[in-house]
């Protein structure tokens, strides 16, 4: 099964990131809100991350669920952000719903 990293645990993500860990993936979660990063995987199993760049290290996949275009832009590309850790050829993957581009 695949290597996923999970951004973002609130009323969507959560339950997107359990049924990925259900089904056999290696999911490891990242929350801006540590403790329900914490209770993801007291419920769901699985590994959490103090940051998206963490979470992301050696992904085959990346998704994210958070609120809005700033959450976004700091998941990805602050400067604890997903894509400074994202190797070639992992696949990101947004559920949010953003501005278009």
């Amino acid at each position: 099964m695949a290597k996923l990293a999970f951004l973002g645990l609130g009323v969507m993500g959560a339950p997107m990131a359990g049924h990925l860990q259900k089904a056999g993936h290696d999911v490891t979660v990242y929350n801006r809100t540590e403790s329900k990063a914490q209770d993801w995987v007291k419920t769901y199993g699985g590994a959490m991350a103090k940051t998206p760049r963490d979470a992301a290290k050696d992904a085959d996949f990346v998704m994210s669920c958070v609120g809005n275009d700033d959450d976004l832009r700091s998941v990805c590309l602050g400067d604890e952000g997903a894509f400074g850790a994202m190797t070639a050829g992992a696949i990101f993957v947004d559920h949010t719903t953003v501005s278009a581009a």
